[in-house]
């Protein structure tokens, strides 16, 4: 913890402003300087937040519909209001580049849009005859779902506004309190957020944002007032959540390996070059720090040499520099740790045999576009995720040995694949081991209200706002009796 003279950030205490004891700074990963001064809420503070969400829990989880709707709706029109200045903070607390905080908040007005939209329309209920065997004689099953309880959101920093989003506004749209719990390095956006939702009418309890540090997250991972939790983030930090808590229902949303094939039917010029483009882009977007960002190139044999040198030429055209300048595409990783642990894991497959086409250079935080061939299997970044700018090729002879080597990989978040041949679309649908295919494209697409999840190591659960909203929920039967049917 430090201090500031800046002006202090309070958090959100129960729907309430409220000011700690400690404070801390954040700073811009591009130029080091300070960008806002958080205060850090007490442990009495995180346990008035949690006892004020469990005291309200009935009350909130019987609010109509139109009100949670209506709050739902004017955030998604105070971020449409402030999109500007939001992305700004974002791309100042986090170095994203201005043009994809831009998109970060535009993809968080359509997940608060979403959430309205499904609030007014979730929980309908679902009648069963039960009529069907004699003993079911007059009797009718009404089912609907209700909240689990409340929820424990805790956010990472790579979409601080966005994934912020994905935990609270399905929360609030089934009626169930929130603590929201941002990254440490990234909590302005979050707060910001939490600014919007103390504009409504949404009862005080319902949702709290409390930027605390990370050696308190095993209190209330482990606090029984919590009986949801919902973790984007590293996966020892989301598998050791789980195992902590077995009895909890628990989401993760964890790392991935993201590949793109590219298999031998999309081999034209035109097909080529669109693939390297969205390559490029997608594997160094955001510095990449996306757990679906490409870092795996899987390329038919006879594609492959054609198809190199335009991964290339795309990757070394990418602009990279200052986030707040309109044209820059790959800005700084989160921190000078993060781009020196990129830097170590390429140094090591280097001397490891792997050859460096593109890039390989770090300057403070910020990590070269880079690319690699001839990946030894042995080396730290062949198996594990990068999560920086870094991308690997890799020849394949055929579709079976290209699916065969995106399932080598203990992660199965996303796979794009880049084929015409529809056949081929929904053999990979059925091959891969991961929670989407993206045909004809990478793996880094994702529409908010799609589900979204991995397999294997990549997590449990899923998000995207109406599967959210299910994950906080359970359904619970009654059985109506005595009923001419």
């Amino acid at each position: 913890m430090t201090s500031s003279h800046a002006t202090t950030h309070a958090f959100w205490l129960a729907g309430r402003k409220a000011t700690g004891d400690d404070t801390l700074d954040v700073t811009s990963p591009w130029d080091g300087r300070l960008v806002g001064t958080v205060s850090v809420p007490t442990d009495a503070q995180v346990e008035e937040a949690v006892a004020a969400a469990a005291a309200v829990q009935a009350e909130f989880s019987a609010t109509p519909a139109h009100v949670r709707a209506a709050a739902l709706d004017h955030v998604t029109k105070r971020l449409v209001e402030r999109t500007e200045e939001i992305a700004q903070l974002i791309s100042a607390e986090n170095g994203k580049p201005i043009k994809w905080a831009r998109g970060e908040v535009g993809r968080a007005v359509s997940v608060f849009r979403f959430a309205s939209e499904e609030a007014r329309r979730f929980n309908g209920g679902d009648a069963q005859r039960l009529d069907t065997d004699a003993g079911g004689t007059g009797r009718l099953a009404l089912t609907r779902r209700f909240p689990r309880g409340t929820v424990l959101g805790i956010a990472p920093f790579n979409f601080p506004l966005n994934l912020c989003a994905h935990k609270v506004a399905p929360a609030l749209a089934v009626g169930t309190p929130i603590i929201l719990k941002p990254a440490p390095a990234t909590p302005l956006s979050a707060l910001l957020l939490g600014e919007l939702l103390a504009e409504t009418d949404l009862p005080a309890g319902a949702w709290s944002v409390l930027p605390v540090a990370n050696e308190k997250m095993p209190a209330l991972v482990q606090d029984e007032r919590l009986p949801v939790i919902s973790f984007t983030g590293s996966g020892p930090v989301g598998w050791s959540i789980l195992d902590s808590a077995p009895r909890k229902h628990t989401t993760l949303e964890l790392g991935g390996n993201g590949a793109a094939v590219v298999l031998a039917d999309w081999s034209s010029e035109a097909d080529l070059d669109w693939a390297a483009g969205r390559i490029a882009t997608f594997s160094n977007y955001q510095g990449g720090q996306s757990c679906i960002s490409v870092q795996r190139v899987i390329a038919d044999a006879s594609v492959y040499d054609r198809l190199v040198p335009k991964v290339v030429a795309a990757v070394e055209a990418q602009v990279t520099g200052d986030p707040s300048d309109d044209a820059t595409e790959v800005g700084p990783l989160v921190s000078e740790a993060a781009a020196k642990r990129v830097e170590s894991w390429v140094d090591e497959a280097v001397q490891a045999g792997a050859e460096l086409l593109a890039g390989g250079k770090r300057d403070g935080a910020s990590y070269a576009p880079t690319v690699l061939a001839n990946v030894p299997s042995g080396v730290t970044l062949s198996g594990e995720e990068i999560f920086g700018p870094v991308l690997t090729l890799h020849r394949v002879e055929g579709e079976a040995a290209a699916f065969e080597s995106v399932n080598s990989s203990q992660y199965g978040l996303q796979a794009g694949v880049f084929t015409h041949d529809v056949q081929t679309a929904f053999r990979a649908h059925r091959a891969l081991e991961v929670g989407g295919v993206i045909v004809g494209d990478v793996p880094s697409y994702r529409a908010d209200q799609m589900p979204y999840g991995g397999a294997k190591q990549s997590g449990v659960g899923r998000e995207g706002v109406r599967y959210a909203m299910d994950d906080y929920t359970y359904e619970r039967v009654m059985v109506l009796t005595g009923l001419a049917l």
